[in-house]
């Protein structure tokens, strides 16, 4: 059992819980190895269609773990190739929401954006802080952040280090909703039990083609769309979501995919 994270789950949502609290959930190198391997054991669990990433009610996490990285030199970065791990996270096809509290600065605001959206407290605070530091974003902060909320923005915040409250960050398009904190949680849980509920295959299509976005031309997005949904008919999940709302009830999806 990992030191770092806390692994619960209900019914088909498994929740991670960052658990460094006198650090304020600091990512270090022993808590992105738990945290991919935990969820690429829970990508193969057919009984698991969600995940819920959060942390405490002071911080979510409020950045890399300085002490571990400041006395490396920029050929050892370079060799370890230091924060490549967390590309395994980003990439895994298990739909992932940030559950926001507190703050989520620097590497804590990229672990959030790596995530497909972020449900966040009235007092969640977000920001890319590394200026102050001497360095920039390592994680992906740069890119994922400009994407959805601008360049003019991310150039705002990552130059100035400022941080951010929840509803800019909800007028910016950083997250998705804010809620009370206390209601944070809950509500990603509800959400995740939502997405869990739903076909497998058509969750994960969705999630590609949302992200695909990012890539292609509009023409290029809506060819893809279109191609994906082509593709889920004749499945199982297709024929039964279609014969339940003509029958008006409930479908049953299919698990084992």
């Amino acid at each position: 059992m990992s030191e770092c994270i806390e692994i619960s789950r209900e019914g088909r949502v498994a929740l991670i819980r960052l658990n460094r609290p006198a650090q304020l959930n600091a990512l270090n190198s022993q808590l992105a190895r738990d945290m991919v391997c935990a969820v690429e054991d829970l990508e193969s669990d057919k009984d698991v269609g969600a995940l819920v990433v959060t942390g405490s009610d002071r911080a979510f996490a409020a950045g890399a773990d300085i002490a571990e990285m400041a006395d490396k030199s920029a050929q050892q970065m370079i060799e370890e190739d230091f924060f490549a791990i967390w590309y395994r996270f980003a990439r895994s096809r298990l739909p992932k929401i940030a559950a926001v509290n507190g703050y989520a600065l620097g590497g804590g605001c990229e672990l959030m954006m790596m995530c497909d959206f972020a449900i966040a407290g009235e007092s969640a605070k977000f920001g890319q802080p590394e200026i102050k530091l001497g360095v920039i974003a390592g994680m992906g902060g740069t890119q994922r952040m400009t994407k959805p909320i601008g360049r003019a923005l991310s150039m705002d915040l990552h130059l100035t280090g400022r941080m951010m409250g929840a509803e800019e960050a909800l007028r910016a398009g950083l997250i998705a909703r804010v809620v009370p904190d206390a209601d944070v949680v809950p509500t990603a849980m509800a959400a995740a039990t939502q997405i869990a509920d739903y076909s497998r295959s058509a969750v994960r299509l969705v999630r590609e083609t949302v992200m695909k976005a990012d890539e292609l031309s509009l023409h290029e997005g809506i060819l893809y769309e279109r191609a994906m949904f082509h593709r889920l008919f004749g499945t199982p999940d297709q024929r039964e979501g279609m014969a339940a709302f003509v029958e008006k009830r409930k479908p049953n999806f299919q698990r084992e995919q």
